[in-house]
């Protein structure tokens, strides 16, 4: 009896795929209950292991909850440490007060109209500081970033001057200007100017060398380069110079609104500590709180729109 040798089928969980030129292409198909294994149509096969882990649907599970979402959980346990801490009597009510009591402050102050003046007059003072205060350390980092000559004049001044404390300018601001409106909108953005520019030169000094000379040899002149190869590289550090100057903003906005002044967020904390109403106090820090967070979700905004091009670690 003659014995015949043909190709052993391969195990299970393998895929067969054509080889074409002496090599093996992956078809990522898994073979079918009942298809012949070996040799296909176009010749040699080679297996291809499947992925047993199931990674994509563990993915996907992971990104079943909305990303807004999983950041609302961080600001959720926090109120809900705040309402164990004062549930339980854990801290008096005149030392802090409970959601319950800032929740009934906030609707007496809106009744009355004095939260929303004072909000509205603490938003244009600190829209106007970030406003100059972008505009003005853009334009420094543009200079100091592009042009060797700008470097060695604006960014030696500039790591001069950030050094000092911008509250220590407060007695010289209210000398030089005033104690007017012009004088707390000059104080924030002074103190916006430093994160723009720092983050914003960094971002365009960062820029890949080996970019700059693809889009040379790919013809670019200057203002191509700087239109579709620096400013891409250096808008990650604007946006980051962004987020953090809108955070300095809403803190020297409270020295800001302390120096004679009858509006704001600000004033409406110094005037609560003076009639011991810690549950306006609270609230006045929750507005802050809130006020920030919505800064930090415009940033992220204007990131996937700017930034949709780049792909970095998200986590794991």
């Amino acid at each position: 009896m003659t014995e015949v040798i043909g190709e052993a089928a391969p195990a299970p969980g393998l895929v067969n795929v054509p080889v074409t030129s002496g090599v093996p292409v992956a078809t990522g198909v898994p073979v079918a209950s009942g298809e012949p294994a070996g040799a296909g149509p176009d010749g040699p096969v080679a297996p291809l292991l499947e992925d047993p882990t199931g990674k994509r649907n563990r993915a996907r599970r992971a990104r079943a909850v909305p990303s807004w979402a999983r950041r609302l959980a961080g600001p959720a346990l926090l109120l809900l440490g705040w309402f164990v801490v004062t549930g339980f009597d854990l801290v008096s009510d005149r030392a802090f007060a409970s959601p319950g009591a800032v929740l009934d402050a906030a609707r007496e102050l809106w009744g009355s109209g004095e939260l929303a003046d004072n909000l509205g007059m603490s938003l244009y003072r600190v829209g106007w500081g970030c406003a100059l205060g972008v505009a003005v350390g853009l334009a420094l980092a543009v200079i100091a970033g592009f042009f060797r000559f700008g470097e060695d004049v604006v960014d030696s001044a500039m790591n001069f001057l950030r050094t000092i404390p911008v509250i220590a300018l407060l007695p010289l601001i209210i000398v030089w200007i005033g104690i007017g409106e012009e004088a707390k909108i000059f104080l924030i953005t002074v103190g916006v100017i430093f994160p723009v520019y720092m983050n914003t030169f960094a971002g365009i000094r960062s820029v890949d060398i080996k970019l700059v000379e693809a889009g040379r040899a790919f013809g670019l002149g200057r203002a191509g380069l700087v239109r579709r190869v620096i400013i891409p590289g250096a808008l990650p550090g604007f946006l980051v110079g962004l987020r953090w100057s809108l955070g300095v903003a809403w803190l020297l906005l409270v020295f800001a609104e302390q120096v004679n002044t009858d509006s704001g967020i600000g004033y409406l904390l110094n005037r609560a500590q003076g009639w011991n109403r810690t549950d306006i106090m609270v609230l006045c820090l929750v507005i802050y709180g809130l006020l920030g967070l919505l800064c930090d979700g415009f940033v992220r905004l204007l990131e996937r729109s700017l930034l949709s091009w780049r792909r970095g670690f998200s986590g794991t």
